[in-house]
């Protein structure tokens, strides 16, 4: 079968895209897909392209928990339905645990949310960053609109009706706009007069995955400790839950030293009573990614728009930072097509409705997350009872987690 996409090597031609984006990770190759079935011409600059890695049974560590934003704007580029769905889990319930002891010496401060209360199929999807990447491949090859150029951008210049991305090859891509879907340290950020605040979270997320010695049922369990940081423990299909620890640099040295099986046990303290017993999943892999808080002082530039972690970085306790990207996707290409005829993908009244459009939203996930990560970090004892009881005064009030529960699920 002939693929529609154009993979193009290095030469010194010119191509005309309305729209260039710069990034090859989930969210910029699914805003090429969206874009394209919108009616545009997309380029997609990603770097040179590496050998296909061989077919692996084994369970990625690093997933996403993808809400409905998420999985309808995948859905509307035909990538949700190509995934694997038997390596897709569905997140039935979640249970949010603080740090307090009640009278009984039980845990006090709980917060859960059930799918059947909030009347909707699931809360979240868990799905493998592999299984992701290998559907949107899939469907980029054979993409109508859209051009894959292998290479690595060396400049920007931007005049009134075009921007020009320079390449290492020599080749040049001149297009309306350029998305810069290029992760948290955005190069085309960089080339852009656009300043930004940065918290380094000195913690690190230790991701790895594990089979567990009882039905995990679908819940995804969340602790917070004022000492070891976030543990999130979220079900894979089967008896399988995936870790996502977000731990204190000294404590993330100490868990990456040790083998998994102890690593497993060190959990037993959270995890056991729901979920028993842990064993390593074969092969043991075990990662660490830093985490930091990044606010650039803008979404958009002269004929430059900012996508996913480009446009924002935030702490992954709530689990919603891929999802943030992909509605910015959603909504960058709802205003695409908003615009008047008069005016080009990259006009700058229509770049500034698309930032109007994301900054509620934005700033609320990162307060939110900052908020929360700085308020159980403390061991100060009137804030540890006072957010604890604020954690179960919430669960007891339907309105306030009616609001909750449709912010996770992007309604």
């Amino acid at each position: 079968m002939t693929s529609n996409a154009q993979y193009l090597r290095s030469s010194p031609t010119s191509v005309g895209p309305d729209i260039c984006i710069v990034g090859n990770g989930a969210v910029g190759k699914t805003a090429a897909l969206g874009l394209a079935q919108a009616g545009f011409r997309v380029t997609l600059l990603a770097p040179p392209a590496k050998a296909a890695a061989s077919d692996d049974a084994s369970w990625d560590v690093r997933v996403y928990a993808l809400n409905h934003t998420a999985r309808n704007l995948l859905s509307s580029v035909r990538v949700w339905e190509a995934m694997d769905a038997a390596r897709v889990a569905p997140v039935d319930n979640m249970t949010v645990r603080g740090d307090g002891i009640d009278a009984e010496g039980a845990r006090a401060g709980l917060l859960s949310f059930d799918a059947y209360g909030a009347r909707t199929d699931a809360l979240a999807w868990i799905v493998e960053d592999r299984n992701l990447d290998t559907a949107l491949d899939a469907a980029l090859r054979f993409a109508p609109n859209v051009s894959v150029v292998h290479g690595r951008a060396t400049g920007l210049s931007v005049a009134p009706d075009r921007a020009t991305l320079s390449l290492d090859s020599g080749q040049r891509i001149s297009a309306s706009l350029v998305v810069g879907a290029d992760g948290a340290h955005s190069w085309v950020r960089g080339q852009c007069d656009i300043g930004l605040d940065y918290r380094a979270y000195r913690q690190r997320a230790i991701v790895t995955n594990f089979s567990c010695e009882k039905p995990h049922q679908g819940v995804a369990h969340q602790w917070f400790s004022p000492t070891d940081g976030v543990i999130a423990l979220l079900p894979l299909p089967g008896e399988r839950v995936s870790l996502v620890w977000s731990a204190p640099d000294a404590l993330a040295d100490q868990l990456l030293g040790l083998p998994p099986a102890q690593l497993a046990e060190r959990l037993a303290t959270w995890a056991a009573p729901v979920l028993g017993a842990l064993t390593p999943l074969q092969p043991e892999v075990v990662r660490a990614f830093p985490l930091a808080l990044i606010r650039p002082h803008s979404m958009v530039a002269p004929r430059v728009a900012l996508i996913g972690d480009a446009a924002h970085v935030v702490h992954p306790m709530a689990g919603h930072g891929m999802n943030l990207g992909f509605a910015d996707v959603a909504t960058l290409i709802q205003t695409l097509l908003a615009r008047e005829p008069q005016l080009d993908c990259g006009d700058a009244r229509v770049l500034r409705r698309y930032a109007r459009a994301r900054k509620e939203e934005v700033l609320l996930m990162q307060i939110a997350t900052d908020g929360l990560n700085r308020i159980f970090s403390t061991q100060a004892e009137p804030l540890r009872l006072l957010r604890n009881v604020g954690m179960s005064i919430v669960n007891q009030i339907p309105f306030l987690k009616r609001g909750l529960i449709a912010h996770a699920l992007g309604k």
